[in-house]
C-alpha cells in the first residue's frame, strides 16, 4: 500500500471519529458542478499513473489522479479511445473526477455513458476502509455492480483510488455534416435517424443548424454521407466544433447566465421555457441558458414525467447552495440515504455536494 493511501485512510478515519467533513479534490476542473463542497480539502492528484493496460482486452486500469490527457495519449498510441468522451473543461481534469462526476460527451447517445464503461474500482469508504469492486476486464464483472454505482456519486460514497474501464478502437473514418433546419424538424430527423442503421456518433442543434458526426468504416461513413446529404464540415472545423461541445468552450456556453442541463425523452417537442437552447444526444440532452427561476424549470421537467429532470450545471454560489439537482422522489431519496449510510455512516465525504440531506 502506498504512503498516500495510508495517509488518506487514516485522515478519513480521524475525520469520521470527529465528524469533520472532507472535500475530495482532483484536478478541480469540475468545481463548479454540484453544490459547494464542505470541509477540509483532500487532494488526490499525487496518486496517478496507469496501473495496467491490455489493448487486446480493451481494458485499462489507472489511479484516480491520472489526467485524462495522459490516458487519451496512451490510448491513441494503440488506436483506441475513451468512447464516452469525458469532458475536460480545463486543463488537469483527472480520471477520478471524470468518474465521480459521471459526465459524458457528444458520443454518449451512441456509445454509452461513463458508468457503462466502468469495470471495477478501488475506494476508501467513509470509515477509512479500502474496498474493491468488480474486475479489470469485461469477463470478470459479475453480480451487483457496485463500481458503476460510484459513477456520478460526486465523491459522496468514497474516495476513488483506482478505476478499471473498457476502451474502444478509434474509428477508421469520421465526417461531420451540417443542415439548416428549425428545432422541431431537427428533433424529428434525429429521432428518425436513431431508428436506422446509420453510423451517427454525435448530434447537435443550435440556432437553426443541426450537425451530425458520422464515424466507422470508410465504406459506412461514405454511404451515410450519400444518404444524409448536407454540407460537409472541414476536418479541423469539425474537430473544433465537437471539442467545443465536449468542454463547453463554444460560444453558447460563454457568459454568466445560468446554464441548465435538461435530461428528457428524445422525442419531447420543443420546450416552452425562456432562454437559449442547445440540443445534444438526439434530443435527450438539452442545454438551457435562462434566468428563469429554478422552480419554473424543474417544474416543467416534473410535468413531463418519464424521468425528465433539470440540473443547474453552472450558476452563482447562491443558486448552487439553494439546490442543483432535481429534488428526488421519496423512494429514491430513501435509497440514496441508505447508500450514504452504508458507505459513509458519519457523513463526512463531500458533505452536501449532491443534496443537503447528505
Amino acid at each position: 500500500m502506498s504512503a498516500c493511501i495510508e495517509d488518506w485512510s487514516e485522515t478519513i478515519r480521524q475525520a469520521a471519529a470527529s465528524g469533520e467533513p472532507i472535500a475530495i479534490v482532483g484536478g478541480a476542473s469540475k468545481d463548479f458542478y454540484g453544490r459547494p463542497a464542505l470541509g477540509r480539502p483532500l487532494s488526490t492528484l499525487s496518486h496517478s499513473g496507469i496501473v495496467a493496460y491490455e489493448p487486446s482486452e480493451l481494458s485499462l486500469t489507472a489511479r484516480c489522479g491520472t489526467t485524462l490527457a495522459e490516458l487519451e495519449a496512451a490510448l491513441a498510441s494503440q488506436g483506441q479511445m475513451l468512447a464516452f468522451e469525458p469532458p475536460h473543461f480545463k486543463g488537469g481534469a483527472s480520471l477520478g473526477g471524470a468518474i465521480a462526476a459521471g459526465l459524458s460527451g457528444p458520443r454518449r447517445a451512441a456509445a454509452g455513458s461513463a458508468r457503462d464503461f466502468v469495470l471495477g474500482a478501488k475506494i476508501i469508504d467513509g470509515r477509512g476502509e479500502i474496498l474493491s469492486f468488480g474486475g479489470q476486464v469485461m469477463k470478470n464483472v459479475a453480480g451487483y455492480d457496485v463500481s458503476r454505482l460510484l459513477a456520478g456519486s460526486l465523491g459522496t460514497l468514497g474516495l476513488l483510488l483506482e478505476i478499471s474501464f473498457k476502451v474502444l478502437p478509434l474509428p477508421a473514418a469520421t465526417a461531420s455534416r451540417r443542415y439548416a433546419v428549425d428545432q422541431p424538424r431537427a428533433l424529428e430527423l434525429m429521432n428518425s435517424y436513431a431508428g436506422r442503421p446509420l453510423p451517427i456518433t454525435a448530434s447537435a442543434w443550435e440556432d437553426g443548424t443541426m450537425t451530425l458526426r458520422l464515424a466507422g468504416s470508410q465504406a459506412a461513413v461514405a454511404a451515410a454521407e450519400k444518404t444524409l446529404g448536407g454540407e460537409l464540415l472541414a476536418c479541423e472545423a469539425a474537430a473544433d466544433y465537437w471539442l467545443g461541445l465536449r468542454d463547453q468552450s463554444a460560444a453558447f456556453f460563454a457568459g454568466q447566465m445560468p446554464l441548465w442541463r435538461l435530461s428528457l425523452a428524445s422525442t419531447t417537442p420543443p420546450l416552452d421555457l425562456p432562454g437559449a437552447i442547445l440540443i445534444e444526444w438526439g434530443g435527450a440532452q438539452r442545454w438551457l441558458r435562462s434566468e428563469a427561476p429554478a422552480a419554473t424549470i424543474q417544474g416543467a421537467m416534473a410535468k413531463l414525467g418519464s424521468g425528465a429532470h433539470a440540473s443547474l450545471f453552472r450558476g452563482s454560489e447562491q443558486m448552487r447552495s439553494a439546490g442543483v439537482f432535481q429534488p428526488l422522489a421519496p423512494p429514491l431519496l430513501a435509497l440514496q440515504r441508505r447508500l450514504k449510510q452504508r458507505f459513509d455512516p458519519a457523513g463526512i465525504l463531500n458533505r452536501g455536494r449532491m443534496y443537503p440531506e447528505f
